[in-house]
C-alpha cells in the first residue's frame, strides 16, 4: 500500500535534513583534512558538496509540490552521521564516514522508492534519479577506501 502525501512528505524531509547534514560535513572535511594523502578526497569532496546541495533543493521543490513545508534551520534534524574526525590527517576515517553517510541516503530513497510506487511517480522517478547519483559517490569512496586497505 502506498504512503499518504504528508507520509511522502515526512519520507523526503527526512531526505533533504540527511543531504544539508551531508553537505555540512562534505564542506567541513573538504577544509579540514591535512596532508598530501587528502588532496584527492579534498577535491571529490569539493565537487560532491554542489551535487548534494542540488539534491536538498531538488527535495525541497518536490515537498512543496505536495503541499508541505520545507523546514528552516530551526526544524532540520542533523547530527546522524559520523561527524568530522578531530585528527585531520585521518583520511580513512572520512571516507568510512562518506561511505556511510553514501549507504544511509540509498536506504532512504529506497524507503521512498517502496512507499511511492505505484501512486506518486514523480516523486518516485526524482528518489531514483537521486539514489543512482548516491550509488556512484560510493562506488568512488570504497574505491578510495580500497586504496588505504591494501
Amino acid at each position: 500500500m502506498a504512503a499518504s502525501r504528508e507520509e511522502v512528505v515526512e519520507l523526503l524531509k527526512t531526505a533533504y535534513c540527511m543531504e544539508l547534514e551531508t553537505v555540512m560535513n562534505y564542506l567541513a572535511n573538504s577544509t579540514n583534512l591535512d596532508g598530501v594523502r587528502a588532496e584527492e578526497i579534498k577535491k571529490s569532496l569539493s565537487a560532491d558538496i554542489v551535487e548534494e546541495l542540488g539534491h536538498a533543493q531538488q527535495l525541497a521543490k518536490r515537498m512543496k509540490q505536495l503541499g508541505g513545508a520545507v523546514p528552516g534551520s530551526a526544524s532540520v534534524t542533523v547530527g546522524n552521521q559520523i561527524q568530522p574526525p578531530e585528527i585531520t590527517t585521518d583520511v580513512v576515517g572520512v571516507i568510512k564516514a562518506v561511505i556511510s553517510a553514501e549507504e544511509s541516503a540509498i536506504e532512504q530513497y529506497t524507503k521512498i522508492i517502496k512507499a511511492t510506487d505505484g501512486a506518486d511517480y514523480v516523486t518516485q522517478d526524482l528518489c531514483i534519479t537521486l539514489m543512482a547519483d548516491e550509488e556512484e559517490h560510493l562506488v568512488l569512496f570504497r574505491g578510495f577506501l580500497m586504496e588505504y586497505d591494501r
